[in-house]
């Protein structure tokens, strides 16, 4: 599903949020320094559509990866040394706009992508040159030649902050990866432009933005345009986000895709994390933390009104779950756990954001796949969300796709309904007497005002559980002392080895009091 290429990426951000790049250099220039700036050409977004259009019925051609000789000396340790010098930034003269600073090519970063700068209608290229950055004198990347391209770009804090230099907001990297900061001001997952064969027996694509045009605003309250160039064997692609900073990150993406050849796998609007383990699922001795995850969870809004959360899980095998639905209202990934005591790390785990998908028109028909992979160490992205139309996709086909990302805290939209907070097993049975083989106590934990009734005696309230296989028994809800939370308690004794699904919420006179908890059960030893 991903390359180490894919695996190096995520783990630079998500857990050092590629540190060595964040010290930038602030050198005072005598002269101001510019960017160069080729030809102004007409530019539109319908003209990038229908150049991604005609780029469809041609035969892909691979981005250009400019002296591979030079590029690939530059590893992990010299690219960390490479510096975005901030005097050239875009926007650094003009209060109350986001200044622009690039990505350097390097061996994890060998495709060039070419940056155009966007005003009045005109788009300007941005030539590379190694003069914008900050290297040692022995660095591989001086002898690059110049207009080689850039690996990506991102978008500093406005410019009204003395620490501009040194805190962006959103980047740009890889492939069509994408990463914006939260509520809490911490980057942690990804999101894509696309996923292509994810969970497929055959290698994943991953198609590249191949150009990206960039329209500045003049103040904080507006939005950054981004448009960009989307280019993969199987299917081409033009985008617009609509970059709004706020107390967290709001993005709005209008996508045009049109299809190369048929495609197995087709995720649309993906997200991509990392889960290794929780109070739900640790081995004993796997490490010294209590837990390890920059998402604990998938949240579905499904076009019926009901919501869903299913706890991630760290599979001995890759795992594909499917949830059908028809106009789902959102769904993401998310960090619930935010206590700090609970990760006991200082890379922030308990501030990583959530992002909630929220279509923005009728998605139709389809399901909100979530794929899990095994992994053994938190530099792995193992885990990835998307819609999946249901139609097939075909060579010829063209896609028209809106909806908003939210880089927040928690879901945009909470539910009436209490929500899940913490998934704990064990051994099932009673503490005092000896445990029976192969019985498994769950307590499922909620929280919310919908509960509140329950220390009343005005709502009789039950848990409602299934079980796709073996028995439920000793079901019953209880207050958790000294909090405001209630959990749900029950054993399982599974009939076969098979993977167990179960379904839970609390009722109460009637009516769901809680979201909908999923769990893939796999029995222990």
């Amino acid at each position: 599903m991903y390359t180490s290429t894919h695996w190096l990426i995520a783990f630079l951000y998500h857990r050092f949020m590629i540190a060595p790049l964040l010290v930038f250099a602030t050198l005072s220039t005598a002269i101001a320094a510019e960017l160069q700036l080729g030809p102004a050409e007409p530019f539109s977004y319908q003209g990038l559509v229908d150049h991604a259009n005609q780029l469809a019925a041609k035969p892909y051609q691979s981005p250009m990866r400019p002296s591979p000789e030079i590029v690939e000396r530059i590893d992990y340790e010299e690219w960390g040394k490479i510096r975005f010098d901030t005097d050239y930034a875009l926007g650094k003269k003009d209060p109350g706009i986001y200044p622009l600073t690039f990505f350097h090519l390097g061996m994890f970063f060998q495709k060039a992508v070419q940056m155009h700068l966007v005003g009045d209608g005109k788009a300007r290229r941005v030539q590379y040159t190694s003069r914008y950055f900050s290297m040692p004198k022995d660095s591989p990347a001086r002898k690059l030649a110049d207009n080689s391209g850039f690996a990506g770009f991102r978008l500093q804090e406005s410019r009204s902050r003395p620490d501009w230099r040194t805190q962006d907001w959103i980047a740009f990297l890889g492939a069509s990866y994408f990463r914006a900061i939260g509520a809490l001001n911490q980057y942690g997952l990804s999101a894509r432009g696309v996923a292509v064969d994810s969970a497929e027996p055959t290698p994943e694509e991953f198609p590249d933005f191949t150009d990206f045009y960039i329209e500045n605003t003049a103040n904080e309250s507006g939005p950054v345009f981004v448009y960009a160039l989307l280019d993969g064997p199987s299917l081409t692609g033009a985008y617009r986000f609509a970059l709004s900073r706020r107390q967290g990150v709001v993005i709005e993406v209008d996508a045009s895709l049109f299809v190369r050849k048929d495609i197995k796998r087709l995720g649309l609007a993906p997200l991509t994390s990392m889960y290794w383990f929780s109070e739900s699922q640790k081995n004993r001795l796997e490490d010294w933390r209590p837990e390890v995850h920059d998402s604990d969870g998938l949240a579905i809004w499904t076009g019926r009104g009901e919501r869903i959360w299913r706890p991630l899980i760290n599979p001995p095998t890759p795992v594909t779950s499917s949830f059908s639905d028809e106009n789902p209202k959102g769904f993401g990934l998310l960090q619930r756990d935010r206590n700090f005591e609970n990760y006991l790390d200082g890379v922030n785990y308990e501030r990583r954001p959530s992002v909630w998908v929220e279509p923005l028109e009728d998605w139709g028909p389809g399901s909100v796949q979530l794929v899990e992979l095994p992994t053994d160490d938190e530099i792995h992205d193992n885990i990835t969300a998307y819609w999946r139309p249901a139609a097939p996709i075909t060579a010829g086909n063209a896609y028209r796709l809106r909806y908003r990302l939210h880089w927040l805290a928690d879901e945009p939209y909470p539910a009436a309904v209490a929500r899940c907070v913490a998934t704990r097993v064990g051994r099932g049975g009673q503490p005092g007497k000896p445990r029976p083989k192969g019985v498994y106590k769950f307590a499922v934990e909620f929280a919310g005002a919908a509960l509140d009734p329950l220390w009343g005696d005005s709502v009789k309230a039950s848990p409602v559980i299934n079980t796709s296989q073996g028995t439920i028994t000793n079901a019953f809800i209880e207050p958790i002392p000294g909090t405001k939370r209630w959990r749900a308690i029950f054993d399982l004794t599974p009939a076969t080895p098979d993977v167990t699904e179960l379904r839970l919420f609390i009722q109460g006179n009637g009516a769901a009091l809680t979201e909908t908890w999923l769990y893939q059960f796999r029995q222990r030893d």
